[in-house]
């Protein structure tokens, strides 16, 4: 046989051809072309809970007036958003298209639930006088649907001090609700500071502990007490007080306020 190159075997590690991301079919990389930038997902999520207009958004969202307005035109152009105008102004509110992003906007809350918390070392004396409203809502997609399946229980959240106010959480059979206002039914009542409770409820205190404390009063079932924190996908922290829990938490008040 002719010692041609045309005739010789490549070798294993010739050097192989890098092509251009287009030509390779990786649906993750895919996915994000169609998804866009971070705001997609994060207004998705915000108008998964309703319709909302273009201030409300920005509230929630604190993202900046144009920013919005140019990404509110891109969503509704790849058909995740729609809008409506009964008035002097338009509301906005998620397609089919947008609600089919749900479970992968609940995965990455998870994620940061799980990991991006530790990773950017969360302190809640951080929190912003919006902080407690912001995780309250988050509490739908952080749910831990393999402890709240079956579960019916609806808890009354009184918080005081900045960012304070009350909310009803409802769990039923393995889904979420979060609404501003007191209960109609409570099966618990909670009431703690803001800031006490939002480290709570993002794992980064205990809750044991913070009642032990005086820290957060509770009343209602014991039962319902006991399996509260269920919902929230976070392992709860080591109890006897970790320093990023004791730095999360304000001092334990005199023992005649408990």
């Amino acid at each position: 046989m002719p010692n041609t190159e045309a005739s010789r075997p490549r070798r294993a590690n010739a050097k192989k051809e890098i092509l251009q991301p287009g030509k390779i079919f990786c649906p993750v990389g895919r996915a994000l072309d169609v998804i866009g930038d971070r705001w997609t997902l994060v207004l998705v999520r915000h108008l998964l809970r309703g319709p909302c207009g273009f201030q409300e958004l920005r509230v929630r969202s604190g993202i900046a007036p144009r920013v919005l307005s140019s990404r509110l035109r891109e969503l509704r152009k790849k058909g995740f958003v729609d809008s409506s105008n009964d008035g002097s102004r338009p509301t906005y509110s998620v397609t089919d298209r947008g609600r089919s992003l749900e479970p992968v906007i609940a995965s990455i809350a998870r994620w940061y639930i799980h990991h991006g918390l530790d990773d950017l070392a969360v302190d809640a004396n951080r929190f912003s006088d919006t902080s407690a409203q912001s995780v309250l809502e988050s509490l739908p997609v952080l749910l831990r649907e393999e402890r709240a399946a079956g579960v019916d229980v609806t808890f009354e959240i009184r918080l005081s001090g900045v960012g304070g106010g009350v909310w009803t959480v409802r769990i039923a059979d393995g889904s979420c609700t979060v609404t501003q206002g007191f209960a109609t039914r409570a099966d618990v009542r909670y009431t703690a500071d803001a800031r006490t409770w939002c480290a709570i409820a993002l794992g980064i205190a205990d809750a044991a502990d913070a009642y032990r404390d005086g820290l957060l009063a509770k009343d209602g079932s014991r039962e319902a007490m006991d399996d509260y924190f269920h919902q929230i996908a976070r392992n709860p922290p080591a109890r006897g007080g970790s320093p990023a829990a004791k730095k999360a938490l304000p001092a334990t008040p005199a023992a005649s306020h408990r």
